[in-house]
């Protein structure tokens, strides 16, 4: 095996994550995160929507974002409002959503994946 092997192994798990899928679908990993935790408020006259303008009824309102700005920044999970909020990376009083328990760690992985993979609609 040659150096540049040995390296892109190792490389390889750490992008993938620990258990988590190599390609993350949008339609098939992270719709159904969001359709469990986000929909209650963040559709057409919800709470969250109300507050921010976010919606998250497709992908293209995902990537649209809120009245202030986009929330995902694709291939950069770190400077994405979405993960830092879902992860719990901000104040406990704006972390998502909002008054209900958290994603599990598997579900903010899973988002996180899918934004360092790029966020694509597939």
């Amino acid at each position: 095996m040659t150096h540049t092997a040995l390296i892109a192994l190792p490389l390889a798990l750490v992008l993938t994550g620990c258990g988590q899928p190599s390609n993350v679908s949008f339609k098939q990993d992270v719709l159904p995160i969001i359709s469990k935790h986000c929909v209650e408020c963040h559709l057409p006259g919800g709470a969250g929507h109300e507050a921010s303008g976010f919606l998250v009824e497709s992908h293209a309102s995902l990537m649209k974002g809120t009245k202030f700005g986009p929330v995902i920044v694709p291939g950069d999970s770190l400077s994405s409002s979405l993960y830092r909020l879902v992860a719990g990376e901000v104040d406990a009083s704006i972390r998502m959503p909002h008054g209900k328990d958290p994603l599990s760690q598997q579900e903010i992985a899973m988002i996180e994946t899918w934004i360092t993979q790029g966020a694509q609609n597939n």
